[in-house]
């Protein structure tokens, strides 16, 4: 929830040693004006999502294609932040795998 808010008030200043190719990335991004406010609404709904048990699962399911990016991101152009995205995605995981059941109707 913090990165959503983040994204709309810009309190956490930019690190001075980040990497070229995340500020070019985060340039781009930023370049599509709908694109960030999209990202941060589904971190904010998200984040909230997942503190309540009844929304959980849902929770899960939308911040999941943030998470994908984040990851991707930490893989292959910023690996120092790779340690908390894991730890995040262990989270994210253990959400899906205990609300399994609330996923069949879905794939059924």
């Amino acid at each position: 929830m913090n990165s959503g808010l983040n994204k709309f008030f810009n309190y956490i200043p930019v690190p001075e040693d980040l990497p070229e190719k995340v500020q070019r990335d985060n340039e781009a991004l930023m370049e599509i004006s709908w694109l960030m406010p999209l990202i941060a609404v589904a971190e904010l709904l998200g984040g909230v999502l997942i503190i309540f048990p009844k929304t959980r699962a849902l929770g899960a399911l939308v911040i999941f294609p943030v998470m994908v990016g984040v990851l991707l991101t930490h893989i292959f152009v910023a690996p120092s932040g790779l340690p908390i995205a894991l730890v995040i995605w262990a989270i994210l995981i253990w959400i899906i795998i205990d609300n399994k059941d609330r996923y069949l109707p879905i794939i059924k």
